[in-house]
């Protein structure tokens, strides 16, 4: 139980949060850690072992393209058969993953591993994006944490993403780099980070082990077992996939690449990207726990839609900054903002889904991301090796101010005619159907 002699310990550990969400939220503090020290170093590495921005796309392409498949196979198979196993088994993997970079130089083999890690996904600071179990995740939490408390449960993932991250940030400094650093010293020169980062995300699969299924998550009797569309949440699917892929396009043709372009268009290094990055989601630890205060103010797809298109706009004015630290302070602004979202976002996904069909949801609402983000990521490699340094990330804030006015009139407007016991009712401080049930 909270101390009640200290607020602010209750107001991050509340008494709802049980063991499940407890062991769910240390297994995220742990991968988060790990992806944010590959989100720092793994293009660098890459680089410094002679890959161009055109390779680095192909690259990201596979492990976007691997990262769809297997989010919607666990999706789908998360939903039959409990989603626990998924929350073991993709950590561990981007552990080994981890260690065969700490060793390997064999370009077949990087390109393999970080299909099988997911290395390169996210936006650098960004944490959270914790791979493809994802959809396992968020219906596990969607299930112990009830409609009024659902937004208050994200936002909590969300902050505790926020701290791995801070802390993954501050560790890609293991990587003692210079400028003229030659691809036969870049594998021991990064091997500590890539170690580090296998022993965070081995330490979150293997706390997944103490997680115990929800009812409406456990294996189905003999004769149910069968991996099913989800049909009853087609209203909001559709909807997902038309913004989610427009959103795509836009995260694709930076995201993965924002170590990169700190690097070559700045000269940083891991020490300076990685202290950025941790000083980013240091300011996202309060925007994370704010979210839920937001969308009972103003509604979740109104501040869903605001959110988008302030991060989109602010693409243009951060990269076009004449130094890494002003450059830094307009991306730190961007990304305390975008972590308000994040939330709000997730949650909403699951305040719209069928109960037997969370993870499913989950999964299918981003299939399409994944596909036109591969395909942008191609895109922006030729971009930064033959147009401008510039050109990725003003197409990028094209495409996300535009996901923003389709977010706003595909969900806006849409009151769905089923409720189930998870919905938040009216009133209710949470993640909701509309921005009118939103208003207070």
């Amino acid at each position: 139980m909270a101390d009640r002699s200290r607020p602010w310990l209750h107001l991050l550990w509340p008494e709802w949060i049980g063991t499940n969400l407890r062991i769910i939220l240390i297994a995220r503090l742990t991968m988060s850690a790990a992806r944010a020290i590959a989100g720092v170093v793994t293009a660098l590495y890459l680089a410094a072992e002679g890959f161009s921005a055109v390779e680095l796309g192909l690259l990201f392409f596979v492990v976007t393209a691997t990262s769809a498949a297997m989010a919607t196979g666990i999706g789908l198979l998360a939903d039959r058969f409990g989603r626990k196993p998924f929350l073991i088994a993709i950590p561990l993997l981007a552990a080994l993953a981890a260690v065969v970079y700490a060793f390997s130089r064999n370009p077949a083999v990087l390109f393999v591993f970080a299909a099988v890690g997911t290395f390169g996904r996210g936006a650098g600071a960004g944490g959270g994006s914790v791979g493809p179990y994802q959809p396992a995740e968020s219906a596990f939490v969607a299930e112990v944490a009830s409609g009024h408390v659902r937004a208050a449960a994200f936002g909590r993932l969300a902050f505790f993403s926020a701290l791995g991250a801070l802390a993954g940030g501050l560790l890609a400094a293991l990587a003692h780099t210079h400028p003229h650093l030659s691809m036969a010293d870049a594998t021991a020169v990064y091997r500590p980070a890539f170690l580090a980062a296998a022993f965070l995300a081995a330490a979150a699969g293997v706390v997944a082990i103490g997680l115990q299924d929800q009812p409406a998550s456990k294996t189905p009797a003999r004769g149910q077992r069968r991996i099913r569309w989800p049909r009853r949440s087609w209203p909001a699917l559709w909807r997902f996939w038309v913004t989610n892929s427009v959103n795509g396009v836009a995260i694709g043709m930076f995201g993965p690449f924002m170590s990169y372009w700190l690097y070559v268009r700045y000269g940083a290094t891991p020490g300076e990207i990685g202290l950025l990055f941790a000083l980013v989601n240091l300011g996202s630890l309060v925007s994370t726990l704010s979210a839920a205060s937001i969308a009972s103010r103003v509604g979740t797809v109104p501040a869903i839609v605001g959110v988008r298109a302030v991060t989109g706009v602010m693409l243009v004015p951060m990269v076009l900054a004449p130094s890494f630290w002003i450059a830094g302070c307009l991306y730190f602004i961007r990304m305390v903002v975008q972590r308000v979202g994040l939330p709000l976002r997730q949650s909403f996904t699951q305040d719209l889904a069928d109960p037997a069909e969370r993870a499913s949801l989950a999964a299918l609402s981003n299939l399409p991301a994944q596909g036109s983000m591969a395909g942008s990521q191609v895109l922006a490699g030729y971009l930064f090796d033959d147009v401008s340094l510039a050109a990725p990330f003003e197409l990028a804030a094209l495409f996300q101010v535009a996901n923003a006015v389709l977010y706003g009139a595909l969900f806006g407007p849409w009151r769905p005619r089923r409720k189930d016991p998870g919905f938040p009712t009216p009133g209710e401080s949470d993640s909701v159907l509309s921005p009118q049930e939103a208003e207070p």
